[in-house]
């Protein structure tokens, strides 16, 4: 029992010491806006996304990365990878922009598609906070593929699909860092949107 309070006391510290600078965006979520549009609630929710994969993400340990719930299914850092896609096209549609498929991140190490999501959604809630009602109806998703074939969505698609399903999948990140031992900082209040001290 102590060498499991030891092992216990040892991770926190080293947890803290490791942890992310409290300057970085998304290591508590942004303040509310003064009123509501549609705009300011869905960058709200996009809000509510980078806190929680910021922290879903804070710490994780190389076998962690690999932890899986089942041998057929994606391991964590497969997850993070359709996270990555997901949040791609959100921040493209917000942005006006196509969707390039397929989207190459082989190159890229477990950091750099982090922070490149951290920074997707941060870019998406900007653009959402700042955009008026009618600019919804640009906010289009837009997929092009190499074989030269591309659909199109309107906005609505967007919160109920990739939006929606980086947040489900952010919650599978929590549990898959729990079986591999590494469990989500109980200080962290999704609620709050704060870290308890």
């Amino acid at each position: 029992m102590r060498k499991l309070i030891l092992l216990s006391a040892i991770t926190l510290i080293f947890s803290q010491l490791n942890a992310q600078n409290e300057s970085d965006y998304y290591y508590e979520i942004p303040d509310y806006p003064e009123k509501f549009t549609a705009g300011t609630v869905a960058g709200r929710i996009a809000d509510g996304l980078g806190f929680r994969f910021y922290w879903a993400t804070a710490n994780l340990r190389p076998e962690d990365l690999k932890s899986k719930a089942s041998p057929d299914a994606r391991t964590l850092e497969e997850t993070v990878d359709h996270i990555y896609n997901l949040t791609a096209i959100v921040m493209n549609a917000t942005r006006k922009q196509p969707t390039v498929f397929p989207i190459d991140i082989s190159a890229l190490s477990f950091e750099e598609k982090r922070n490149a999501i951290l920074e997707f959604i941060k870019t998406a809630s900007t653009n959402l906070k700042a955009a008026k009602d009618k600019d919804f109806k640009d906010f289009k998703m837009i997929f092009q593929y190499a074989d030269g074939n591309s659909n199109e969505w309107p906005f609505w698609n967007e919160l109920n699909g990739p939006m929606a399903d980086a947040l489900w999948h952010t919650g599978q990140l929590v549990v898959l860092r729990r079986v591999s031992g590494n469990p989500f900082n109980s200080n962290v209040s999704v609620l709050s949107g704060k870290v308890r001290n």
